[in-house]
């Protein structure tokens, strides 16, 4: 293993040694820093040109200035934008954590939808459900994204901020919501007609109901989760994970799960009183999620058993879930006072930027900014990634189900769930190995479209503004930690490849 690392890290350096030259070359040709002194009609023209080659070196051959440059960068200089002044470091930092946030949250939803429904899709092959989910994400995957961030303006931004002014929704509204929602539970679950009855009933229900609980209990204007809804979700997340990771008839799992939740809840109120008395910070919150993993996988532990680890594995998943609906919980908590806030005024669905200037605030307040205005990009990029991996998935789920170990496994009769989930699942996610790094790679390197439409400062919107201004410096960062990442996401597909199966040896 460390002989494969030590030797992939190497090539990758050479790649990037030998890519970051011709990048430099290119960048060099490509810019013209001196267009707008060679056009201009000043009286001194020949001096501010002078000045201009001595400010940016360019008397010296392209090759040195590339060395010069490589030099800075080994050292962590990236070296300063001259348009603005300001060193390409402070602009990078900010670039990075505004296209972090988004990429993260956009492409961790796209996988998790995606892959969910693209596996429903291939198991229910020549369905109904299977034919719906081909046309919605050929639609979805042939959408222009300038499109699409518009629309969402239009409809996320302007129109649902206008609900809020006075959210009230109608039962025939509600009810036909319910409708769509039993339908599309009916079409998943398949089956013989009680069984599709019993989807759709169940589908229409919980959708009526929880739409008329929000409309009727004044959610929308004051929203939160509070304790009970904490544990009603909970529950249903414990008997989910635990049936998809090892089954309800293993007891000691479901029971390690929903202990979790009913430790989640007690604990529930103390935490409202930690919250109040501490300083909060996404670090620290960093390491309560880390403790209540932790916590998860010790009360699995201690519910023993020769496949205790199940238990634990189960319940320390749980655990993240849980606590991360009583921080959402505690994020909601100061919606008023956000809803409230001058710099707000009544519509806290952001179209632009990744902040709300002058708004203040402590940790909770500033969170809830930036959720706001996470949340059209994350969609806008959520609903075409959701389409590439949901054919992906259905694709290679398949060709795994349709192989001679598939039909030995069910002929020695094993259930369903493990015949689906320990030995179709497994073997299903090796292609998407190659396809999520990089994607992950490709996304950080700038969601340009969106970012221009929606206005946030990521690494897109720094590569289009640097050539605009033809400033090297910051173009070379941008390519570098780009390539950079490329080759760290192929060493990474190729540990992640040994990982899901066994017969691969990454010191081959």
């Amino acid at each position: 293993m460390f002989t494969f690392i030590s030797r992939r890290i190497l090539q990758g350096l050479a790649t990037l040694l030998a890519s970051s030259f011709l990048m430099y070359l290119l960048v060099s040709v490509s810019i013209r820093p001196l267009d707008d002194l060679l056009e201009s009609t000043s009286p001194n023209k020949a001096q501010l040109i002078a000045a201009r080659i001595e400010l940016l070196d360019l008397d010296t051959p392209v090759v040195m200035r590339y060395f010069t440059w490589l030099g800075n960068f080994l050292t962590g200089d990236m070296g300063t934008a001259w348009v603005s002044g300001q060193a390409v470091n402070d602009k990078l930092g900010g670039a990075v954590v505004s296209t972090l946030q988004l990429v993260g949250a956009a492409t961790l939803l796209a996988i998790l939808f995606g892959v969910a429904v693209g596996i429903v899709s291939a198991l229910r092959q020549y369905t109904s459900f299977d034919y719906l989910i081909t046309f919605v994400s050929f639609v979805l995957y042939s959408l222009p994204a300038f499109w699409v961030a518009v629309l969402l303006k239009q409809w996320g931004a302007i129109g649902f901020n206008d609900f809020l002014a006075d959210a009230s929704q109608s039962w025939p509204a509600m009810i036909g919501a319910g409708v769509v929602m039993g339908a599309v539970a009916t079409l998943a679950m398949g089956g013989d007609a009680r069984r599709r009855a019993t989807a759709f009933g169940i589908g229409l229900l919980a959708t009526t109901g929880v739409l008329a609980y929000l409309s009727l209990s004044g959610w929308w204007s004051t929203p939160h989760l509070g304790p009970v809804l904490i544990a009603v979700v909970g529950a249903g997340v414990a008997f989910g994970i635990t049936a998809l990771s090892t089954g309800l008839k293993n007891r000691r799992a479901l029971g390690s799960a929903v202990s979790v939740v009913v430790l989640g809840v007690v604990l529930y109120t103390p935490l409202q009183y930690l919250f109040a008395g501490i300083s909060m910070s996404w670090p620290l919150a960093i390491v309560l999620g880390l403790v209540a993993a932790g916590s998860g996988w010790l009360v699995g532990r201690l519910w023993g058993g020769p496949d205790w680890g199940q238990s634990a594995r189960t319940a320390a998943l749980t655990a993240v879930v849980v606590s991360a609906m009583v921080f959402i919980d505690r994020v909601m908590q100061v919606w008023p006072k956000y809803f409230a806030a001058g710099s707000i005024k009544g519509r806290p669905i952001a179209t632009v930027g990744d902040r709300t200037p002058n708004l203040g605030g402590d940790f909770w307040v500033r969170t809830l900014d930036m959720y706001t205005h996470l949340l059209l990009p994350t969609l806008a990029l959520l609903l075409i990634s959701f389409a590439g991996y949901t054919r992906f998935s259905r694709a290679s789920m398949l060709e795994v189900m349709g192989q001679d170990y598939i039909r030995t496994a069910r002929a020695k009769g094993l259930s369903e769930r493990t015949v689906v989930m320990r030995h179709g699942f497994r073997n299903s996610m090796i292609p998407l190995a190659t396809i999520v790094p990089l994607d992950v790679v490709a996304l950080f390197g700038g969601a340009i479209i969106t970012e221009q439409v929606f206005g946030r400062p990521g690494m897109g919107q720094l590569f289009i503004k640097s050539l605009h201004n033809a400033e090297i410096e910051p173009i070379m960062a941008y390519l570098v930690i780009t390539a950079g990442l490329a080759v760290l996401a192929n060493i990474l597909a190729d540990l992640i490849y040994a990982a899901l199966d066994p017969r691969i040896r990454v010191n081959a």
